[in-house]
């Protein structure tokens, strides 16, 4: 599946712009930590924008997250893939994360909420301002995105990445959409 098709079948669950930005951000993510470790960047990227595909219908039931979306994409997506998704909200669902895919989308998806948030305070609002220093700092500031999960970002560790490499990538990858995150 290729990022058009994604972002089509993402637009026909999701609604909420907010929603659909986050998922395009993961997306992103994903097409480049695949790309740095030798995996397929579409199919990865696919993955990152339909993680959430579900949200809306089970965000009052958060046991249902990533399991209703598995079978929204049952024909969709190779199986490795509806794992991942379902992985990525393992603390409700029980699927553990053991592939790279899994480790990829958990960090992604975190680290995604911070480099934004980063992007967020500064007084342009721009991606192309935020550095690898600040989002090593924001990191470390517990209050900072208290929301974007430190443990969940530091599972770039499965994938053979250094914390400086995993932010580098993530920053980089945003800044490839920040025209259609509006940053």
């Amino acid at each position: 599946m290729n990022r058009s098709d994604a972002i089509s079948l993402l637009k026909e669950k999701i609604t909420e712009p907010v929603l659909i930005k986050h998922s395009l951000a993961v997306g992103a993510i994903m097409k480049g930590i695949a790309s740095e470790i030798g995996e397929n960047l579409e199919l990865w990227e696919a993955t990152g924008i339909l993680h959430d595909i579900d949200f809306q219908i089970t965000k009052d039931n958060h046991k249902e997250h990533g399991i209703l979306a598995q079978e929204i994409l049952k024909d969709s997506l190779p199986q490795e893939n509806l794992y991942a998704i379902k992985a990525h909200n393992h603390e409700h669902t029980g699927a553990e994360p053991v592939e790279k895919i899994d480790f990829a989308l958990i960090s992604s998806d975190a680290v995604s909420g911070l480099i934004i948030a980063a992007a967020l305070v500064r007084p342009d609002k721009q991606l192309s301002e935020v550095k690898i220093k600040s989002i090593t700092k924001k990191f470390k500031q517990k209050d900072f995105a208290r929301a974007c999960s430190r443990e969940s970002m530091m599972l770039y560790e499965k994938l053979g990445l250094s914390r400086e490499q995993f932010f580098e990538i993530a920053l980089e990858s945003l800044k490839q959409i920040h025209e259609e995150l509006d940053l």
